[in-house]
């Protein structure tokens, strides 16, 4: 296995961690400035008022984006486990 190879695999794997991992966080961060800006508005200043519906958004998020998220770590897997012997050889 060459150095290229292993560079290869991991920026494949990273851009699938920032691929699969971006629909979450960016809810995340959508709630927590609607909750800000709510906040501000209202001048509620309760730290623990954005934990609530943060944790709610994400749940949902992953209900809603998990098939997809576990079949592109899937696909990414099988796509590794397929090329094994090239990569031993190469």
């Amino acid at each position: 296995m060459t150095v290229e190879t292993v560079i290869d695999i991991a920026s494949k794997a990273l851009f699938l961690i920032i691929k699969v991992s971006l629909p979450v966080l960016l809810v995340s961060l959508c709630v927590g400035l609607i909750i800000s800006i709510f906040q501000t508005v209202t001048s509620i200043q309760e730290q623990t008022l954005t934990f609530v519906p943060k944790i709610v958004a994400v749940f949902l998020s992953l209900i809603l984006l998990g098939n997809w998220m576990i079949n592109a770590i899937v696909d990414f897997m099988i796509e590794l486990y397929s090329n094994f012997s090239v990569y031993l050889n190469g």
